[in-house]
């Protein structure tokens, strides 16, 4: 019980970290992903006698991210006509209907077949829809993103989050990097990316030392 109130406090620290240190919303979700990421190894390792019993892809469902929303606007546009499906999908994640916004985008790219915005988009509600792991088809959709736009901060972007969504650190460190090489130096965006990648370096370096 005193483990998990210690838990509990060190939470509540540090999202007043967070306030205090006025670190970006954008940054929060990896934040929330390494203390959950605790909390995890806690649950295992303070119930030795808990029976062993095969991995499951966790369908625990990520909340919609305004401040995700506008990165991703100011990386691949927003008023254009594939833009507008795309549009149309987020309003189907926040409703909660993962399924009906890979339905969306899949409908734009009967239409836009070479949009880097919608294979973009496709990843992530597939990302979502397969209860936030990188299945074989959100891997592809990153793959033909990538494809059009082999220059853009994007696809290697998203496909990092993706996988700091599915808890694999590790895999995103080089994709947070390529998107930070990519990205122009008077773009917008940049110092976004930036900071999550300094966040998860450092996230990696205090796993490896533990």
């Amino acid at each position: 019980m005193m483990g998990w109130l210690a838990l509990l406090v060190l939470g509540l620290l540090s999202f007043g970290g967070l306030v205090t240190l006025r670190v970006p919303r954008l940054l929060w979700s990896v934040v929330g992903a390494a203390l959950m990421l605790g909390a995890t190894g806690y649950a295992v390792q303070g119930s030795p006698l808990m029976p062993t019993r095969a991995a499951r892809p966790s369908a625990e469902r990520v909340a919609d991210d305004p401040a995700l929303t506008d990165l991703r606007d100011r990386m691949l546009g927003r008023y254009t006509g594939d833009g507008a499906y795309q549009v149309a999908a987020d309003a189907m994640t926040r409703a909660g209907d993962d399924k009906a916004a890979v339905q969306v985008i899949l409908g734009g790219l009967r239409r836009v077949p070479n949009s880097l915005l919608l294979w973009n988009g496709l990843g992530m509600a597939l990302t979502a829809h397969d209860g936030n792991q990188v299945s074989p088809p959100a891997l592809f959709a990153f793959q033909q993103a990538a494809r059009l736009g082999p220059e853009h901060p994007a696809p290697p972007f998203f496909l990092g989050l993706a996988y700091v969504r599915a808890g694999d650190f590790a895999k995103a460190r080089p994709l947070w990097a390529r998107a930070m090489t990519l990205s122009p130096d008077g773009a917008s965006y940049k110092r976004d990316i930036a900071l999550r990648l300094a966040l998860l370096d450092r996230y990696l370096t205090m796993a490896e030392q533990r």
